[in-house]
């Protein structure tokens, strides 16, 4: 199949980028998007030039690198997969693909498709942590926890904080990732001790951080490959109120 791919290329997070237009023939339907540049960073090396800069991993859908708008979407046309799942038999033949970096404040171009997100690095150290009891490890399942709980922890415990839940958003906001943060470490007994404390501190960096504010589009959702729901934002909210009303009480 043969592609037109406009593709944005910006020299460092100084200079202004712009979309440069380039064309592939022969591609196999079966090769994934991240595979597709590889050949197109192949030929623009055999004829001199500078390859386009681009995030990856792991290609397996579980590091988040791959953050990329295809066609104004996060992660591209398919639903609750990450650019390295996405396989180029979701274009057609003769399309024209647009392929750009996060578009979002808090993220920062580096380089071409590269965008610096470590922004959410700082949120999960402001509060992502634990105490814990030093000594022998516990025994297995010795300390119980409903399944419906633990269902629910895992479900946050997806996040891959790829960021796709700031680009989709048009408030460029970090809501969902900071919930799924909160939620998981919340749920689970292990995360107790700094329940109330963490909440506000993660809450505090992520507003320092310049992310905007959640007005319940639900596109945070839509977008994410993992396809977290929105309940969690929800418990955010409610875990940082009763935070809030402690701390005043004091």
């Amino acid at each position: 199949m043969k592609i037109h791919l406009k593709i944005w290329r910006q020299p460092n997070s100084e200079m202004p980028g712009k979309l440069v237009n380039y064309t592939l023939d022969g591609i196999i339907p079966e090769v994934s998007f991240l595979e597709m540049l590889d050949i197109l960073n192949e030929d623009l090396l055999k004829k001199g030039d500078e390859p386009v800069a681009f995030d990856n991993d792991c290609r397996e859908g579980i590091c988040g690198m791959c953050s990329l708008y295809i066609n104004g979407r996060p992660h591209g046309p398919e639903q609750g997969v990450t650019v390295c799942q996405l396989h180029m038999r979701s274009f057609k033949d003769e399309d024209t693909i647009y392929v750009e970096p996060w578009r979002a404040k808090s993220f920062p171009v580096l380089k071409d498709l590269i965008v610096d997100r470590a922004a959410f690095d700082r949120i999960i150290q402001a509060g992502g942590y634990i105490s814990v009891n030093t000594g022998s490890a516990p025994d297995a399942n010795a300390i119980p926890i409903p399944r419906e709980v633990a269902k629910e922890a895992f479900e946050a415990a997806d996040c891959i904080g790829c960021g796709a839940c700031v680009a989709a958003c048009k408030n460029a906001s970090a809501m969902l990732f900071v919930a799924t943060k909160i939620s998981h470490l919340a749920l689970l007994p292990q995360g107790q001790v700094e329940r109330q404390s963490r909440v506000e501190k993660m809450v505090a960096q992520m507003d320092k951080e310049g992310f905007g504010a959640c007005t319940n589009t639900g596109a945070c959702s839509y977008e994410c490959p993992k396809s977290i729901p929105l309940n969690h934002i929800a418990r955010l909210n409610r875990e940082y109120l009763s935070a809030k009303l402690t701390s005043n009480s004091l």
